[in-house]
């Protein structure tokens, strides 16, 4: 009856193990039930201790390097973003001066020729505006 008693709690003790994992071993007292009952050795444990132990190093490693590559490609992605807008930056200050000097010659422009030249402006971009809106209406 003992016997029947140990080999059912060994089935639920099994059936837990399935569902939660490796239980670890008796804790080595006495029992009066024995050990001679498909009970894991001591040395078989701790032989399924290392398995176990090697498969999450395997998969720590395998998320460190997952993470290795991505902060690479993310310091790649800095370098090139660093590069391209150093490039930038160096085409802005070209395009700035390029400006500056459109805005010199025509402010001397306007100043010899008076006020009419305001006119012809403001009426450049009445025209341009008004083919805009048109344009707009019969798409």
């Amino acid at each position: 009856m003992s016997q029947q008693r140990y080999r059912a709690s060994n089935a639920a003790l099994r059936d837990r193990s399935a569902l939660l994992g490796v239980t670890p071993p008796a804790s080595g007292r006495s029992s009066p039930f024995g050990t001679s009952h498909s009970e894991p050795s001591g040395h078989r444990y701790v032989d399924d201790l290392e398995g176990q132990n090697d498969e999450a190093l395997e998969g720590l490693a395998a998320k460190v390097k997952l993470l290795k590559d991505i902060t690479i490609g993310i310091g790649n992605e800095v370098r090139e973003s660093t590069v391209q807008l150093s490039q930038m930056n160096d085409a802005f200050a070209e395009t700035s001066g390029i400006l500056a000097g459109t805005f010199r010659r025509m402010n001397n422009m306007a100043q010899r020729q008076g006020c009419r030249w305001l006119w012809y402006i403001i009426f450049l971009v009445l025209v341009f505006w008004f083919f805009i809106v048109v344009w707009w209406f019969r798409r």
